[in-house]
């Protein structure tokens, strides 16, 4: 056992055990709770010493609380899987075929003789080895950007990880430490909303309730307590109440670890079985994995029955479920492949027409024989039409899209949005309404006391200690300090001047401060109050908008209350008057008392909070006239009786200040064509006022604000259904929503993104904090958790985390994704130039003079300039603030608009044009020597060197106006706020000129004097005056047709890499993959991206998986492997636990969701004492989707941990 009392293997084993069992194992084993703590040296109260040394110790005995991370991929497996490219293969081989035809030297023949020279025939291999090195350069760059990729990706995950804190006691104080510091012996602090990052045994709780549904498939939340169900797992959500655990297993010890290392191992067994049966042609629906798009299969087994035989259970059918892509992944898709298609046919027919064009003029016309030399010129054509393909097929969409938004989030991160899915920038780009929160976003999250109603009196300011009555001081001191999570406090500021700092709930801290503003000590009166003699409590939740803690008081109870004043107020039947007397407390006593307390300041922007109490006396014993007697104990799981017939002790009024930057950032927004709503829990004058504030409600608007029940009222029909109808003629002119339960806030977001009534679909983002808002931001197009006071829960359920919970950040997560629409619509205008060009000068000089002006390498060179290159300097401009004065683009806006077409076709045409021009009259031009018909093998020529000159610097001028996309005249404006626009632009231009004046037969280049290269440059140039021709063009002029990528994204058909999959055999058509090259190269941009997307998002909504805990469900996975018909039985049983939701900083919000209803093993579940009893369905049947998307979205979320990357 070592230094410690109880060994690793023991505290693994006790956690394996569940409610009473567990609670008596470790009263057998161990003496109970505190000689555990003993035993691993921790004290209950204090925890263990916040030494290095202590922590290190308990470190090496029992490991700590990381998951080791899948290792990354290797430069060198970067670059394998970057020559998995089917076109790159295919000039692979041609370039070698090339270069090995290039040394046979056929029989001397006179003939052949004079066509060439010597020095002619030796420097034939040039070109190959010149194809060669220019497909190794572009391989080894697309490997550097995935590489480059996969280290910023690391930081992120390393960032999110750091970002998610926990609770715990250390030295005696209570601190937050990030959870990867957490040690077995720790004494940690848990509460409503949290993820619990390690297993544990609960030495105390409040109305603790756990949401295990990650663990067991059940949604049901199951009541904890030291007494009852002392173990909590690590990956599962508190819901409800707080409490303390002692830690007893991290990391890959815990059950989530044990689980991940389960699934370490399935997944090599799952491969090696896929492999095999593909191998041996055999059944291959039992399991299958590819890429991480793919989920196993489970073969479920049947129902065991009573003789214990298993029988097999028909798998039935269940409804694929397409996810919906981003709005602009869908666009670029569906344009990547008509552009494919395009490409494809028009390299088809080059080649085609190259072959035809050799055979009837050689063997036709000239009546020669074929030679094995004649292989040369086949494959140099099919060198020629493969070329053709990569300049056609535009695969750098995919990486501009990926450098882009990774560009992006990486900067966002300065500006304090932590992004967890790529596509939510670009989607934030498009809003056109926000529903915010009002605490913490909208506000400072600062809570001070500022007006108070005590003994009749109304203070307008804090009152002096000396005025109150000692015994309603009393009352009032207790209430706020007891009836409080313990975890929040109040640290006086170490300078004066400085504000004192908030720890926990800010509005408990706001009351905690009144404490001390008043003189008193709230820890002293903890203190006399331990959290372990607190009896009952009732922890506050969006529903109760309360909270309320029993404790003892001699032979009864007394119970403690607080909550929204207008929720408090109806409960009480007394209140303390002048001088603390009791008076009773009638309907038109609160009536008065809203109107002339709760109103005025609820007008002033505060939000209001009655505090109550409330005493049980014993029958017989003496009693005053509002105290409730009691012979037995009362029911205390009868809340409503409990907290019913209280009195009032006082009112006060919190002020939390609207934050002095927010009234110009949602300015913004409504200037920016962005709607901003609040919606928020407290009081309808409270709102009002705050929203006035901030500039949501001005006077003379028609606009409206509502409480949440009214609201419901108005929306729903006879049937009490949400009405579509209904909800369309009020949401366009809702600005407050009051009073709002979490489910109210779920409605009104669904509504806005399923309404048709405007001209162009709503796109949704929602800001929320709490755990109950986790469906409202699942639902949001792009959800806003809060860093500082968000639940664990609303962070996973989010698409972005604010780290400063100002909306501020919203404002510019609006500008980056504005500007990330716009950096991808700038890269396109100027590749489709490119390609246009490329594609027409290769096919027209194919057919007109039997060859490509453009040779092969020429052709790579440009594809990487427009490629790899124009990319990263187009994706990486900076956001400015004319973005916001325009209007959102919205979900139907087309991907080419009708200006960008104007400037594609105008630029081409000119291209073209000169090219035409150089090509065909440029020797006269010139006074040099033709290239047109030049033989096979000749020397380069300058002719056609011109040519490819004034080409790449067209583009590359034509580069400096694709910058601007909405009709500006200024193209230069800005151009020097990018350093990696210009370095790039200016090292495109250096490498130009090497390679025509030091390229030579390596680039098919002849060297250019003075005069040719000035002409090159004016021809260069003369592409920006053009662009002021083509700008002058009015775009209203010209016909709506030309937009392209217009209308809503076809969800449901959408063409992905994934559906080019043969289901039967698993593997990839190349026929197919060769049209979609940009597709599936878009797989290879974004590898890095899946080694951090969920292993379940598809699964998400209707997750349910066995409990992989309790040795039940050990044995009947053992009962299962042994007695099942089916070999691969353990096999099933392993990859089920592969479908488990991997355990992230931030889980998955769960849906209960209904049970399949097929016959299956089943395990029990004890809950609390025994009395609820529940069969747990062992293993879940499930179908994988056959279309899984491999995409950038919700599913690729970037705080996956890395150890299940591609699973």
């Amino acid at each position: 056992m070592g230094e410690y009392g109880v060994s690793l293997d023991e505290l693994r084993t006790l956690m394996e055990y569940r409610g009473t069992e567990a609670r008596e194992k470790i009263d057998q084993d161990y003496g109970g709770t505190s000689e555990l703590c003993k035993r691993l040296k921790t004290d209950q109260n204090g925890g263990i010493a916040n030494t290095e040394a202590e922590l290190q110790k308990r470190r090496t005995a029992f490991g700590a609380n990381e998951i080791p991370p899948h290792p990354p991929k290797c430069f060198l497996q970067l670059v394998w899987e970057a020559l998995q490219d089917v076109t790159l293969i295919i000039l692979l081989v041609a370039a070698i075929v090339s270069l090995a035809l290039s040394f046979y030297k056929p029989p001397d023949d006179e003939e052949d003789a004079r066509g060439q020279d010597d020095s002619e025939h030796e420097a034939g291999w040039i070109e190959g080895c010149a194809i060669l090195i220019s497909v190794i350069v572009v391989v080894m760059v697309t490997a550097l950007n995935d590489y480059t990729k996969e280290r910023q990706f690391r930081g992120l995950q390393a960032k999110i990880e750091t970002e998610h804190k926990f609770s715990v006691i250390r030295g005696g104080e209570s601190i937050q430490i990030v959870v990867n510091e957490l040690v077995v012996g720790d004494i940690a602090q848990i509460k409503y909303g949290d993820l619990l990052p390690a297993d544990g045994v609960l030495i105390q709780s409040n109305d603790l309730k756990i949401d295990e549904s990650s663990l067991t498939g059940e949604s049901d939340q199951i009541r904890k307590s030291p007494e009852q169900d002392p173990v909590v797992l690590s990956g599962t959500h508190v819901m409800e109440g707080s409490g303390k655990m002692l830690v007893t297993a991290v990391g890959v010890n815990s059950q989530t670890g044990i689980i991940m290392t389960l699934l370490g191992a399935a997944r090599t067994v799952v491969e090696e079985e896929r492999k095999a049966a593909k191998r041996d042609g055999g059944d291959r629906s039992a399991v299958e994995l590819e890429d991480g798009t793919r989920q196993a299969l489970i073969q479920s087994e049947g129902k065991a029955e009573a003789n214990g035989e298993v029988e097999k259970a028909p798998m039935p059918a269940i409804e694929e479920n397409k996810k919906e892509r981003s709005v602009l992944q869908a666009k670029l898709t569906r344009l990547a492949i008509q552009i494919g298609y395009a490409g494809s046919f028009v390299a088809a027919c080059t080649v085609l027409i190259l072959v035809i064009r050799f055979c009837i003029t050689e063997y036709a016309v000239n009546g020669r024989n074929f030679k094995v030399k004649d292989f040369e010129q086949f494959v140099n054509f099919l060198i020629i039409g493969v070329t053709v393909l990569v300049v056609a097929v535009p695969e750098g969409l995919p990486l501009a899209v990926t450098l882009s938004l990774a560009y992006s989030v990486k900067k966002m991160m300065h500006d304090n949005n932590l992004v967890r899915h790529l596509d939510a920038c670009e989607t934030m780009g498009n809003a056109t309404s926000i529903c915010s929160d009002k605490t913490g976003t909208l506000t400072t999250n600062r809570m001070t006391v500022v007006q108070s109603f005590i003994n009749d009196v109304h203070y307008k300011e804090i009152p002096k200690m000396e005025k109150l009555d000692k015994a309603t001081l009393d009352l009032l001191m207790n209430c706020i300090c007891i009836n409080s999570s313990y975890s929040s406090q109040v640290i006086p500021a170490k300078q004066i001047g400085e504000q004192a700092t908030q720890l926990g709930n800010k509005t408990e801290c706001g009351l905690l401060g009144f404490v001390l503003a008043l003189g008193n000590s709230y820890q002293e009166i903890r203190d006399k109050n331990p959290e372990e003699s607190i009896f009952k409590v009732y922890t506050f939740n969006s529903v109760r908008k309360s909270m309320s803690t029993v404790i003892r008081k001699g032979n009864g109870y007394r119970v403690f209350s607080k909550g929204a004043s207008e929720i408090i107020t109806k409960r009480c039947n007394y209140f303390l008057g002048k001088d603390g007397k009791l008076q009773k407390f009638s309907e038109k006593d609160q009536e008065r008392l809203v109107r002339d307390v709760i109103e005025p300041m609820a007008s002033d922007g505060l939000r209001t909070i009655c505090l109550a109490y409330k005493d049980y006396v014993r029958s017989g014993e003496s009693h005053s006239e509002n105290d409730t007697t009691f012979s037995s104990d009362p029911d205390w799981e009868d809340e409503t009786k409990v907290t019913e017939e209280l009195t009032a002790v006082a009112i006060v009024g919190i002020q939390d200040p609207v934050r002095p930057e927010v009234p110009e950032a949602i300015q913004k927004c409504q200037h920016a064509g962005i709607t901003v709503r609040m919606v928020t829990g407290d009081n309808i004058n409270t709102a009002r006022s705050i929203a006035t504030s901030c500039g949501i409600l001005k006077p003379g608007d028609d606009f409206i604000a509502l409480e949440g029940k009214e609201f419901n009222a108005r929306i729903r029909d006879a049937n009490g259904e949400v009405s579509q109808e209904k909800l369309d003629m009020l949401w366009p002119k809702l600005r407050v929503l009051a009073r709002a339960q979490p489910t109210d806030k779920y409605t009104l977001v669904k509504g806005i993104i399923d309404s048709k009534a405007t001209e162009s679909r709503e796109v949704v983002a929602v800001t929320g904090d709490g755990t109950n808002d986790g469906p409202a931001l699942k639902k949001a197009d792009v959800g806003f958790a809060m860093g500082i006071a968000g639940t664990d829960v609303a962070k996973e359920a989010s698409d972005i985390i604010l780290t400063d919970d100002n909306f501020t950040s919203i404002v510019k997560a609006v500008m980056w994704g504005r500007n990330v629409y716009d950096s991808i619509a700038k890269f396109l205008q100027f590749q489709l130039t490119v390609n246009v060009v490329a594609v027409v000068v290769a096919f027209v000089g194919a057919c007109a003079i039997q060859d490509t002006p453009l040779k092969a390498v020429q052709m790579l060179w440009v594809n990487l300039i427009m490629d790899t290159l124009a990319s990263l300097a187009l994706a990486t401009e900076m956001p400015t603030e004319e973005l916001l004065k325009r209007k959102p683009y919205g979900r139907t806006s087309p991907l080419i608009s009708r200006t960008m077409s104007k400037n594609i076709l105008g630029h081409a045409l000119y291209q073209l044009v000169v090219l035409f021009l150089l090509i065909f009259l440029g020797d006269q031009w010139f006074q040099v020597t033709s290239g047109r018909f030049a033989e096979m093998h000749a020397p380069p020529s300058q002719h056609f060197t011109i040519v490819f000159n004034a080409f790449v610097l067209m583009t590359l001028f034509n580069e400096i106006n694709a910058r601007k996309i909405h009709g500006e005249r200024n193209i230069f404006a800005g151009l020097f706020s990018n350093p990696i626009y210009y370095i790039i632009w200016i090292a495109t231009f250096i490498s130009q000129i090497l390679i025509v004046q030091f390229g030579g037969r390596w680039f098919s280049c002849a060297a250019l004097d003075l005069e040719q290269w000035l002409w090159c440059l004016a021809l260069g140039v003369s592409v920006l005056l053009w662009g002021q021709v083509v700008t002058s063009i009015p775009t209203g002029s010209l016909p709506t047709q030309m937009t392209i990528g217009g209308g809503e994204p076809d969800t449901a058909q959408m063409l992905l890499p994934g559906e080019y999959e043969d289901p039967d055999t698993h593997e990839k058509r190349s026929g197919q993959i060769l049209w979609i090259r940009g597709l599936t190269r878009l797989q290879t941009q974004l590898r890095v991206v899946k080694a951090f997307r969920s292993n379940l998002e598809e699964f998400d909504e209707r997750r349910s998986i066995a409990s992989t805990h309790s040795m039940q469900s050990m044995r009947g996975w053992g009962r299962m492997g042994a007695s099942s018909p089916d070999p691969n039985g353990t096999r099933a049983a392993v990859a089920a636990l592969s479908h488990r939701a991997s355990p992230q900083p931030y889980p998955y919000y769960h849906h209960q969701q209904p049970r399949s209803p097929s016959p299956q093993p089943q395990i029990v579940l004890e809950n609390g004492g025994g009395t609820n009893v529940e069969k747990v369905p062992l293993v879940q049947k499930w179908s994988p989707a056959h279309g899984a998307s491999s995409r950038i979205s919700k599913s690729m979320s970037l705080d996956t941990p890395v150890s299940v990357a591609h699973v």
